[in-house]
């Protein structure tokens, strides 16, 4: 399986970006390989409209099939995410990613 994180950084310690379609970084963990991999989110700052759609294609592009974020997607994100299969957790704002993900596997975020 392969977890998605909205980061503002690019490691474990990184500390969590609460927004979706702005986050600075997607870090993809990948449970099969224990290999964590970052995307750069950081020119989608310069996007006037459509931020949380381009992201989450990113996301499906990543192979991504959770995603663990803060606030949680808008609303024409979380539909191409829920076409994609994607579950999304939100709740993990104030966490770092290895908090996020220790709070995803003991069940503390909220479904999406």
């Amino acid at each position: 399986m392969r977890i998605a994180f909205t980061s503002k950084g690019t490691d474990w310690d990184s500390m969590m970006d609460p927004r979706f379609g702005r986050t600075e970084f997607l870090l993809v963990y990948d449970e099969d390989k224990e290999e964590l991999i970052h995307f750069d989110n950081r020119a989608i700052e310069d996007v006037a409209h459509g931020a949380g759609p381009k992201t989450a294609q990113k996301l499906f592009e990543l192979k991504a099939d959770v995603l663990i974020t803060g606030n949680g997607p808008g609303g024409n994100a979380a539909t191409v995410l829920e076409k994609a299969g994607v579950k999304v957790f939100a709740g993990a704002g104030e966490l770092t990613v290895r908090e996020a993900l220790r709070a995803y596997e003991n069940n503390a975020l909220e479904p999406f």
